[in-house]
């Protein structure tokens, strides 16, 4: 039996070899937002592993749109420059390189994950929707007004200009997990009375895509990571979500990728690939679907593609664990990928 998982998909002007995404990954080795022979061994091993689709970590808008001072950034040409080696080399083992982009909004100023909670030893302002800090331990944002969400906005466009210019051919706009955009999306979150809020609290999403899809070339597919629930009382409901794709397919997002939760701070998320029976509702937003989410096994993997209703599946841990992921999920489901030559003695 043919695999669906190992099966091309074309979309718009880019083809996948096969549907496996290496879903992003902080990795906390940016040296002021510039990409460092850490990048190019982590994302260049998964190209080599036999993967479709090859996406940087959430990649800053700004420098105030990080979460921590060692994350990725685009905000600057020489940014740009420096990932552009990563881009030649994922894209030379036969993958397609895409750029995750992200404000993380009030989820910073903050150490790496292994060094602890205090403070950084430079802290910046962080913005969010309201003033409301994300959680007890958690400094309070800044609220954002007209003039920083219209920044916002043209720092996005900017930073998909330079991941074109860097050699990327996939662009992914990180809307869920409680980041900036996702804390203006949902109702928990989102207090505010102004054009920002109510009925309009999809506007920032919906701005930041037109303006991306400007300067995005037109045959580069363009994605949109969304909470699919947020799995806190009140918050959206699958229903929104699917209004909320329909709305961006129609502006130019090409995948809808279907995560879950991260809100706010002490909050239960859904179990992972809880998700993934909604997978059919989002159908109906016209944009293909991308899952993400405690997929770890070949035999899963395949069948949310055959069965499940998605087009492409997002790994994380798993290509942690095992940079060749995709290329041992092949030869599990008998649908062997090519070797690298100089890995053939020992496959």
């Amino acid at each position: 039996m043919t695999s669906s998982l190992f099966s091309p998909l074309a979309v718009r002007g880019v083809e996948l070899r096969n549907r496996v995404v290496v879903s992003p990954m902080q990795q906390y080795a940016g040296v002021d937002g510039a990409a460092t022979p850490w990048h190019l061994v982590h994302l260049g091993a998964r190209a080599m592993g036999g993967a479709g689709l090859v996406m940087t970590e959430a990649t800053a808008v700004s420098a105030r749109g990080r979460s921590t001072s060692s994350d990725l950034g685009l905000w600057t040409d020489a940014q740009a420059e420096s990932l552009a080696p990563v881009a030649r080399f994922v894209t030379e083992q036969g993958a397609v390189f895409g750029v995750q982009l992200w404000h993380a909004g009030r989820k910073g100023p903050r150490r790496r994950p292994w060094e602890g909670r205090t403070p950084p030893d430079h802290p910046w302002k962080a913005l969010g929707a309201t003033g409301a800090a994300l959680g007890p331990e958690d400094p309070s944002p800044e609220r954002a007004t007209e003039g920083d969400l219209a920044q916002v906005v043209a720092d996005f466009r900017s930073a998909a200009w330079r991941a074109h210019e860097a050699g990327a051919r996939w662009l992914e706009l990180h809307a869920a997990h409680g980041y900036l955009v996702h804390e203006f999306l949902s109702p928990v979150t989102n207090e505010r009375q102004d054009r920002w809020g109510g009925g309009q609290r999809s506007r920032l999403v919906k701005e930041i895509t037109s303006a991306v899809r400007e300067v995005w070339p037109e045959r580069s597919p363009l994605a949109v990571r969304l909470s699919v629930v947020d799995g806190v009382p009140g918050g959206a409901s699958v229903d929104d979500t699917v209004a909320l794709g329909a709305e961006l397919a129609a502006l130019g997002v090409d995948v809808v990728v279907a995560s879950a939760g991260g809100l706010i701070a002490g909050s239960t998320p859904p179990l992972q690939g809880e998700h993934h029976g909604l997978l059919p509702r989002l159908r109906t937003t016209g944009a293909r679907i991308c899952v993400v989410g405690g997929v770890r096994d070949p035999a899963r993997a395949e069948s949310l593609v055959r069965e499940g209703g998605a087009d492409l599946v997002a790994l994380a841990r798993a290509h942690l664990r095992d940079p060749h992921w995709a290329a041992n999920a092949a030869a599990a489901l008998g649908a062997p990928l090519p070797v690298p030559p100089a890995y053939l003695r020992g496959w």
